[in-house]
């Protein structure tokens, strides 16, 4: 019975997907435009699910080449939109298009002429009317039996992030190579940036003897320097051997 119910979950969160797929029109090209032409940062806001959601698709793309942040909607109206300048665009998430404390922002956005992108589940939703490009994301069903916990909605606004992060970074021409600068220690930033240079002992830091030393001021050395070897040299410097 788990597995099964297991399954229609997928199902009907890949249909949300897929979905998308025909929904994708001028207004995509809009949102990828505006953003691309985004001098400032993208902000994302929303909240509960939406907002986490935004969260995660705020960190796709400042890891992709967009400049981006979160800003929870009801900090932001209590201090946190002195973060946002006029450069700025933003892109608003609500499933209802209704959500009071995402509403709330935007008289004053729209005061500073920020560019509004909404994703959302209702077109007719008073967020879709106020905003300069809307996303439809909506779903025909809920994977939750009873229709109330965000699942396939929050997974469709999920994938419409990915979309709009991999246009960008495309757009943007974004290569292996720049992907490390912002990846700098995951594996392919190690691959790609790490030289020698960054990984080797100088100075000071080599463990070092002189030939004449005792075993005990060799073990000692390298006790110090934690690098499980010392170097032997003679009194002029020069490399005679290596103990480990």
């Amino acid at each position: 019975m788990s597995i099964q119910r297991g399954k229609r979950v997928l199902e009907i969160e890949a249909r949300a997907i897929a979905g998308l797929i025909d929904r994708l029109d001028h207004r995509f090209a809009e949102a990828v435009d505006l953003l691309y032409g985004c001098t400032g940062k993208v902000v994302i806001s929303g909240m509960g699910k939406s907002g986490l959601i935004g969260q995660k698709i705020a960190a796709t793309l400042a890891s992709t080449g967009t400049p981006a942040f979160f800003l929870h909607p009801a900090e932001g109206i209590h201090g946190d939109l002195g973060m946002l300048a006029r450069r700025d665009v933003l892109l608003a998430i609500s499933n209802s298009g209704e959500t009071e404390e995402v509403l709330k922002l935007l008289p004053f956005v729209k005061r500073l002429g920020i560019g509004v992108i909404a994703m959302t589940g209702r077109m007719p939703s008073t967020l879709a009317k106020n905003s300069d490009v809307v996303l439809d994301v909506s779903v025909s069903e809920e994977a939750c039996p009873m229709g109330l916990a965000p699942t396939a909605s929050t997974t469709a606004t999920l994938a419409m992030g990915d979309a709009l992060a991999i246009a960008l970074l495309q757009k943007r021409g974004l290569k292996e190579e720049d992907f490390a600068q912002f990846h700098p220690g995951g594996t392919l930033g190690r691959r790609l940036l790490l030289k020698v240079r960054d990984l080797m002992h100088q100075g000071g830091a080599i463990p070092k003897v002189q030939g004449q030393a005792s075993v005990r001021e060799a073990i000692l050395e390298m006790t110090t320097k934690k690098l499980g070897m010392t170097t032997v040299v003679d009194s002029t410097g020069h490399l005679l051997g290596v103990i480990t």
